[in-house]
């Protein structure tokens, strides 16, 4: 994995399961859907990387987004 790219555990806002991501930290902000690895229910992704190079993940339900 490259430096740019950070392994996130984020709970899913379905089944509160935590799972694992990849966050591609060269794009400063980021939305996209990604499915529950463990439900299957589609997640909203919200990534934002900080000025340190961290990223900012929130992890919403369909309705919340």
């Amino acid at each position: 994995m490259s430096d740019l790219q950070h392994f996130v555990d984020i709970p899913c806002p379905y089944c509160g399961e935590w799972i694992g991501i990849v966050v591609d930290g060269s794009v400063d902000q980021q939305s996209y859907v990604e499915d529950c690895q463990v439900c299957c229910r589609p997640i909203q992704i919200h990534v934002s990387v900080g000025e340190d190079g961290e990223p900012e993940v929130r992890a919403l339900s369909q309705d919340e987004g």
